[in-house]
């Protein structure tokens, strides 16, 4: 008898309505579950998918990526890069308190930055943004632990990290993280 494992995973998408590039959830919760997913749900319009799949670590986990992402340019039109994580990777970096003993004013503003690869050593942390805005606290294989100093009210930096990190980022606020988590977790 062979068992299988379903794993819940969580997709952080990029490019989900923002610049003009709009996408209803109905139709985001479709473009999944035409892959064959199980108990495809998102949550808000920013792009956060949950689903269930046999696909696990490795291999497995890189193959799914990229065939959502192939999937997802083939029916928008345009490239949407994807951040797999499971429930259990989600709940163990916050856990771990990345943002611990960080005072969170009115112009600060705490982001986990999912990473499609690890970050180059050249962006050795901490590390701070040429214009003092993001500081980068710390950083896992999968995820960035930024801190945005805001300017006027505003977030001005497009780009958190320079040329030499060459993967696809999505960012979350934290308590945006620890909300998507929460609905995950309903399944």
């Amino acid at each position: 008898m062979t068992t299988t494992t379903t794993t819940t995973y969580i997709a952080f998408l990029r490019a989900i309505n923002v610049g003009g590039r709009t996408v209803k959830m109905e139709r985001l919760r479709a473009l999944f579950a035409e892959l064959g997913l199980g108990g495809v749900r998102s949550y808000i319009q920013s792009g956060n998918v949950f689903f269930t799949s046999d696909a696990t670590d490795g291999p497995g986990r890189a193959a799914l990526t990229a065939r959502i992402e192939e999937h997802l340019e083939r029916e928008l039109g345009y490239p949407v890069p994807v951040m797999l994580r499971t429930v259990e990777e989600v709940a163990a970096l916050l856990a771990a308190e990345p943002f611990r003993g960080v005072e969170v004013t009115p112009d600060v503003r705490l982001v986990i930055a999912f990473l499609s690869e690890p970050l180059p050593a050249e962006l050795a942390r901490p590390h701070r943004s040429p214009k003092g805005d993001v500081e980068v606290l710390g950083a896992d294989p999968g995820a960035a632990y930024l801190v945005i100093h805001l300017r006027d009210g505003k977030w001005v930096t497009k780009e958190v990290f320079d040329k030499a990190y060459r993967g696809s980022v999505t960012s979350r606020f934290l308590h945006t993280t620890e909300k998507i988590l929460a609905a995950a977790r309903k399944g």
